[in-house]
């Protein structure tokens, strides 16, 4: 008689099957709420819900990894890795220009989110390596849909202040316990306020800021639809509805970055700008703008003065914090006054605990120097260069009559446009310091090596 074995899983193949779909969860659930900046809580500092959710997913990828022996990173991961040694050196050799237990504690709390936010790059790299092209794509789609969410979030959050509702209040305030709302810009008359969508980010410049990626990579991954395709229809309406809340946050800032990533794309995509899925998507949302500014035609009259007024005393804020520099250049020219720490030595000057230079350049010199600002170009350049290696690829695949030309491409060539818009809206805000960045950063290196496995 012949015995039947029931034949179990082993342990390490059980172990995987359960931690790769908490894994990957851990992953896109990241990406999508990275831009969710309101739904945080004072735990050991302020983390915000992608930190908590970050801190998890690296504490799981590191024991699985440990649980399998297994050390294995490919090239790109590495070279990541070797920035976050680099990075981590300045910035605890920047630890013996503190001398204030405020400057100590604003260190460390720096410290903690870099460490969790390189170290998310790092393992999300090493994640997207040992995944297929269609897990890539989910990744871009949570990451851009969590920020489509944000301009959503924002359109209500704008159309409920009108009738006097704070949304945040309704829906954030019970989570966190914080009192959060829409940014008003100012009065009309003295009684008609303006309001400026700020969304779960906090700050309408944010907002602005961040929207200009979706914006960027999805226009020329757009163009190159095929006609017919299902998506055609749904990135066009979705592509216009960003552009009208980008244009509602009144951010001059991502305004700018926006025109300048648009002139990356206008060489490689000149011919779409005279076609229909170009043009019908632009001028819809001229005629919403143009309508609901005819409809209050003083109001926004009075808004558009107010941020186009280039007088001294306007200018001055983004101005000003430059003058900052040859001082700490006199000073700490190498390493800078500590990571995270220029609000702390500036409190005198802005009377402001909490405040930050209006420019993430200003803030990268002063806080790091010479050291820290030349590490981190070098960490630009080389996205650059992820960049354009994924652009080659591209070609490559085009030149083979490998259908996934038509997506590596313009997602590269959106992504490069993307990077130079936010270099460019940094130079009058801070939002590179932020997480999204990150992850964006995490994406675009991992483009050109996920192109070359290109599993299916």
């Amino acid at each position: 008689m012949t015995s039947h074995a029931l034949h179990l899983p082993r342990s390490s193949e059980r172990d995987r099957v359960l931690v790769q779909p908490v894994l990957d969860g851990l992953f896109l659930l990241t990406m999508l709420t990275v831009t969710f900046h309101k739904l945080q809580w004072e735990l050991a500092g302020s983390l915000t819900l992608s930190d908590i959710l970050t801190s998890v997913f690296l504490v799981l990828f590191v024991w699985d990894r440990v649980e399998k022996s297994d050390g294995r990173l490919p090239r790109t991961a590495v070279v990541a890795l070797a920035f976050l040694v680099a990075f981590a050196l300045v910035y605890l050799a920047g630890f013996y220009s503190l001398d204030t237990a405020q400057s100590l504690a604003q260190w460390a709390k720096g410290m903690v989110k870099f460490v969790l936010h390189f170290g998310f790059l790092v393992t999300g790299i090493a994640l997207l390596a040992r995944r297929n092209v269609r897990f890539y794509w989910y990744a871009l789609a949570a990451f851009l849909g969590g920020i489509g969410l944000d301009a959503v979030y924002g359109v209500v959050q704008l159309v409920l202040a009108e009738g006097g509702v704070n949304l945040d209040e309704l829906l954030i305030q019970p989570i966190t316990s914080r009192q959060t709302g829409i940014n008003v810009f100012g009065a009309v008359g003295g009684t008609q306020e303006v309001f400026r969508p700020n969304a779960l980010t906090g700050d309408p410049n944010h907002l602005g800021i961040e929207l200009v990626i979706p914006l960027l990579v999805l226009t020329p991954l757009y163009l190159r639809l095929e006609a017919g395709h299902r998506l055609k229809t749904p990135l066009a309406i979705g592509l216009a509805f960003l552009l009208f809340v980008e244009l509602a946050t009144l951010s001059r800032s991502a305004l700018l970055g926006l025109a300048c990533g648009a002139l990356v794309l206008v060489l490689p995509y000149r011919r779409h700008l005279r076609r229909p899925a170009f043009l019908i998507p632009l001028g819809a949302v001229g005629v919403l703008v143009a309508t609901v500014i005819v409809v209050r035609l003083d109001f926004f009259l009075t808004v558009l003065r107010a941020r186009t007024n280039t007088s001294r005393g306007a200018a001055s804020p983004h101005f000003a914090v430059y003058s900052f520099i040859p001082d700490i250049l006199s000073t700490n020219p190498f390493l800078g006054l500590g990571l995270n720490n220029f609000a702390v030595y500036y409190e005198f000057v802005t009377g402001r605990p909490d405040f930050g230079p209006h420019s993430f350049y200003v803030a990268t010199i002063v806080e790091t120097g010479i050291v820290g600002a030349t590490l981190f170009g070098v960490f630009v350049v080389w996205l650059f260069r992820q960049l354009g290696a994924a652009r080659r690829i591209g070609r490559a695949l085009s030149a083979a009559g490998d259908p996934l030309a038509a997506r590596v491409r313009p997602v590269a060539w959106g992504m490069t446009a993307a990077l130079v818009a936010t270099l460019v809206a940094n130079v009058f805000y801070l939002t590179m310091t932020f997480y999204y960045f990150y992850v964006f950063a995490t994406l675009a290196a991992a483009l050109p090596m996920v192109a070359r496995l290109r599993r299916e």
